[in-house]
């Protein structure tokens, strides 16, 4: 049973790592998949080329989740083509990290930018579509930093707490008309960006972790499927962890 059939879904972000796991999951379960990239083209064609074959329509826009007049575009231009869009997932995102004293400010204001600034960006943008449709699923990632913390990413967690607070409000503002806000606090997950670690390190990571091991995209794209579907339909503003126990 495909639980997303004939669902058109938004993933910003989805080139690589999570959002690539996303937009896989969601298009193998019958959702037409909207994804945006800010680089490659040929990488964007070579995904829809991919997804395409679970025989849903598949289709990348080149934009800049950070700048409010290009989501603005971004949004008008899809919905000329998709009416109807029943998810958004906002996933992009970056990190920057230094301890206080070594960040500079336009780190900070990088990845406030990025991981925040395109949330109130996109979520703004997809609005006035969800309000006259009188339904919607928005789902914004958010991180395990953004609610515990850690030393040298204080920018980082504060543009992952920001979107916490951003959804929970944004779920009281809209859950009226049926529009749904949830967050996904991911822990540790084991994507392009932890291959570059030591294997020191990766392994002190899975044995601080309960379930002794780093999750994966699939895994967080198994509850963006849950919170994306019917199946959560009386769940808003919430924040579902998924880090294997890290954090209780």
């Amino acid at each position: 049973m495909k639980i997303l059939k004939d669902k058109t879904a938004i993933i910003t972000g989805a080139t690589r790592g999570i959002g690539r796991g996303i937009a896989e999951t969601f298009a193998k379960n019958g959702a037409n998949v909207i994804f945006t990239y800010s680089s490659s083209s040929d990488l964007a064609k070579e995904i829809e080329n991919e997804l395409s074959r679970e025989g849903v329509i598949v289709k990348g826009y080149k934009s800049d989740a950070s700048n409010f007049n290009d989501c603005e575009n971004l949004i008008n231009k899809i919905v000329n083509d998709f009416p109807v869009i029943d998810i958004l997932i906002n996933n992009a995102g970056i990190t920057i990290d230094n301890l206080l004293m070594r960040m500079k400010e336009e780190d900070f204001d990088k990845v406030i930018s990025i991981n925040l600034k395109s949330v109130f960006n996109m979520t703004k943008a997809i609005q006035r579509t969800m309000l006259k449709q009188r339904f919607g699923s928005i789902i914004n990632m958010s991180s395990v930093v953004g609610v515990k913390g850690n030393a040298g990413q204080s920018n980082y967690a504060a543009s992952k707490a920001g979107i916490i607070g951003f959804s929970k409000s944004i779920a009281l503002e809209l859950g009226s008309r049926n529009i749904r806000c949830n967050v996904i606090a991911p822990g540790f997950i084991e994507t392009e960006m932890t291959e570059v670690l030591d294997d020191k390190v990766v392994q002190e990571w899975r044995d601080s972790i309960p379930l002794k091991r780093g999750g994966t995209p699939k895994d967080i794209a198994n509850v963006c499927l849950w919170l994306g579907s019917d199946m959560s339909s009386y769940v808003t503003g919430q924040t579902i962890h998924v880090n294997g126990g890290l954090l209780t």
